[in-house]
């Protein structure tokens, strides 16, 4: 006991700070932990097509439906991307005629409406019912599996 007391007064302010920032945000992040057996592989899984995700969508009939609506909710996003980098590089275009503003509006906007396009299909789509997350592990497993032979 004493031992770690006198090791955790011997760490610099900056480094109890730093430890306890890292621990808050990897808390915070704890569901990329879902994917790492995917991601640090020493050999990649190759790319899928949207035909393989459309067998894997027939063959689970829990897991299917659920990534079926996730990638429905990615067009919203889409298309509110779409609408709001044009529409806000249009208006900064017609009252600033200025290139570099209406091309910085243009990635604003994009950003601010694909975040407004997830948030319309979450509410439409009712996302917050479902485990989006445990669905395209499931697939990434089938996937692996597939891919694997086993």
């Amino acid at each position: 006991m004493a031992e770690a007391e006198a090791a955790e007064s011997q760490k610099g302010f900056f480094k109890k700070h730093w430890e306890g920032y890292k621990e808050f945000w990897c808390e915070r992040f704890s569901f990329l932990n879902n994917y790492s057996r995917f991601i640090k592989r020493e050999k990649p899984l190759p790319s899928w097509t949207d035909s393989d995700v459309e067998e894997f969508i027939a063959s689970d009939p829990i897991h299917g439906p659920v990534l079926k609506t996730a990638r429905e909710a990615v067009k919203y996003g889409a298309v509110g991307s779409v609408v709001g980098a044009v529409t806000t590089a249009g208006w900064a275009w017609k009252y600033s005629r200025s290139l570099h503003g209406a091309g910085l509006s243009f990635a604003a906007g994009a950003v601010f409406g694909w975040t407004f396009g997830q948030e319309i299909a979450n509410h439409h789509l009712q996302l917050y019912r479902l485990n989006t997350v445990a669905a395209q592990t499931k697939f990434l497993e089938w996937w692996q599996k597939k891919v694997e032979g086993h």
